[in-house]
């Protein structure tokens, strides 16, 4: 037993919406972990203050603005991380959007932009990425971001729990798809984390929410990006070598399925 099970130095790594909140400190945890990380986001400005904080710290970081659901774009870019490593080890798909209304009043612009973001452009991305692996032949590992939202029915959140339930079926067919090319795949499932995307109402009602959740919580506290950016290092990593298909829940205990 080992903590370089941990150590990522060659590896390359791409991880979209890296721009802020969970994507970012997942970017920022493999690039000290020794990976080399393409950076992907819409938000151009954020993007590259990921970048330069990996590069402050001493590591290797690359940005490419593009959105994902535009499945030309998330090719090129994956292809270019793919050349400039040599080949892809990790995929990170992270990016997503937040839309809030309840079943009735959830008009089709909503929903086809929700499904448009979180669940084909994690598809595009964990087609590219599985594509890239293969050609190379490595063992590579590709994480996907689900929700806590998928084990509760949370009423005013129907487009982004629906697509998030899809990214983990997503998940166990490609895991046993790739299987045999010794391709690893596997979701986290966050609970309350605080990021820009639960940081949207006043702040006033934020800190009720918050306070409701750590009431849920048997930790008694809401989750913070590096709660869940260590569980993305774990399967990113050979301390999971022997993990695939599964969804790992780092939401303090709030939810316990079987």
């Amino acid at each position: 037993m080992s903590l370089t099970a941990y150590d990522l130095t060659g590896r390359t790594a791409f991880v979209t919406g890296a721009a802020s909140g969970i994507g970012r400190a997942c970017a920022v945890l493999l690039a000290a972990a020794g990976a080399a990380v393409h950076c992907a986001d819409l938000d151009a400005a954020g993007l590259a203050s990921t970048r330069d904080l990996i590069a402050g710290a001493g590591g290797t970081a690359h940005a490419h603005p593009l959105d994902v659901t535009d499945r030309t774009r998330v090719a090129s870019a994956i292809r270019a991380a793919t050349e400039s490593g040599g080949r892809l080890d990790i995929l990170a798909a992270v990016a997503g959007v937040m839309h809030t209304s309840t079943v009735l009043e959830t008009r089709d612009e909503d929903l086809d932009r929700v499904l448009a973001v979180n669940f084909k452009g994690v598809l595009y991305a964990c087609q590219e990425a599985a594509r890239a692996m293969i050609a190379t032949d490595t063992p590579g590992s590709i994480v996907t971001m689900a929700s806590g939202a998928v084990d509760a029915a949370t009423p005013g959140i129907l487009c982004y729990s629906a697509a998030k339930a899809a990214v983990i079926q997503l998940t166990r067919t490609l895991a046993a798809e790739l299987g045999r090319h010794s391709i690893r795949v596997n979701a986290v499932s966050p609970g309350w984390v605080r990021t820009p995307m639960t940081d949207r109402h006043s702040e006033t009602l934020q800190r009720e929410a918050e306070a409701a959740m750590s009431r849920l919580s048997p930790l008694r506290r809401v989750g913070e990006p590096a709660d869940v950016a260590h569980a993305v290092l774990y399967l990113s990593s050979d301390a999971s070598a022997f993990t695939t298909g599964q969804i790992i829940r780092p939401n303090g205990g709030v939810a316990m399925p079987w």
